[in-house]
């Protein structure tokens, strides 16, 4: 056993593979044939570190990053190349024109006939075309424009007021290959591209790079799948797993038969079993549903017992022997025995939501 070198480090870690990250992205590129591959970075990167991820992907060509908020993508400039462009996709905030014209990456996507407008004043107002991109619905009725808003704005000349850099949509079932969603939107996106033809093109998340060519387009914006997730639903993944979350041993014990564990009792004690608590509870985004899971020790599994606490989780170490887990022993969460999307399959969720919970408490650590 050894001392933790900093307070941060006497709890949970999430290390980061920046090498398998980048063979992700390698895969996604060469998955979109000709189309430029982004990459969406959003909520923190899915909660991996948007800063370091942006960086590692920038040094594999990565240029073209995707988050939700301009706040988010502000704090990307300075990190990434000066020719990388950073597309919000959540818009134009109203009010924040100047702010976002002031930032040279930002590319607004434009989701509304306001926000056109307003960027089309504070094109004038500046004096010269503003970049941006244009989002069109094509049937998630999320974000986005319609068809005749777009054409409307197109003939009345108020987009060639500003640098249109990309027209895009966003696929609603995407990770669903045979959803008859996919070839409906692609259609819509299709005939309402005709009007856009000079205009560079994107359809595909990580999930729409598995459809086909046709999805393509111009650019690809991965997502999920860059952090290791599986982009099609009921298939073996083909990327690496990217994250690996572990938690420390703060109390090992001995329960004896008939005692109860954690709150409420739901659990209890078959027979006497030793026990471990670790590190690690829902306010660190370890999910008090995903009880019915387990943690690892050298590959052992371990299952877990009784309620998850905001702070702590209680291991079955029955499996172990004679041997006792002890304090600073870290218990692997997230690993190759128990995925993200394993998780999420157990806990009623998806993996997306498994990585962007996991907390600021959590130290991330980058292994390159």
């Amino acid at each position: 056993m050894t001392k933790p070198a900093s307070f941060e480090d006497a709890g949970a870690v999430l290390d980061v593979s920046l090498s398998a990250l980048k063979s992700n992205y390698r895969l996604l590129a060469k998955q979109a044939g000709a189309a430029r591959c982004g990459a969406s970075v959003k909520a923190d990167a899915y909660g991996l570190g948007a800063s370091s991820v942006a960086q590692a992907l920038a040094e594999e060509g990565c240029r073209d990053f995707f988050l939700a908020h301009p706040s988010e993508a502000k704090r990307l400039v300075g990190l990434v190349p000066d020719d990388a462009r950073l597309f919000v996709l959540n818009g134009l905030p109203k009010g924040t024109e100047a702010l976002t014209a002031d930032l040279p990456q930002l590319v607004p996507v434009l989701n509304s006939v306001a926000q056109a407008e307003a960027w089309a004043v504070e094109s004038q107002r500046q004096g010269r075309a503003l970049p941006a991109a244009l989002h069109i619905d094509t049937g998630m009725s999320r974000l986005g424009l319609s068809a005749g808003e777009a054409m409307r704005l197109k003939q009345e000349g108020l987009l060639s007021r500003f640098d249109l850099q990309l027209v895009m949509s966003h696929l609603a079932s995407a990770e669903d290959a045979g959803a008859v969603s996919n070839k409906r939107q692609l259609d819509a996106f299709i005939a309402i591209r005709v009007a856009f033809a000079d205009v560079p093109a994107s359809l595909a998340n990580g999930s729409g790079v598995f459809l086909g060519a046709a999805y393509a387009f111009d650019l690809v914006r991965p997502g999920a799948a860059l952090y290791g997730l599986n982009p099609q639903a009921n298939t073996t993944n083909p990327m690496h797993q990217v994250v690996r979350l572990s938690a420390p041993v703060i109390q090992n014990r001995m329960v004896e038969a008939g005692a109860s564990v954690g709150y409420n009792g739901i659990f209890t004690a078959p027979r006497a079993m030793p026990a471990a608590t670790i590190a690690i509870g829902y306010g660190d985004g370890w999910l008090r549903r995903a009880g019915g899971l387990a943690g690892f020790f050298e590959g052992v599994r371990l299952p877990i017992i009784g309620r998850i606490s905001m702070d702590t989780t209680v291991l079955d170490c029955s499996a172990l022997g004679k041997r006792l887990l002890q304090p600073g022993d870290h218990v692997e969460l997230l690993c190759e025995s128990q995925t993200p999307d394993q998780v999420a399959a157990a806990s009623g969720t998806i993996g997306y939501e498994i990585l962007t919970a996991i907390g600021s408490r959590v130290r991330r650590n980058y292994v390159a």
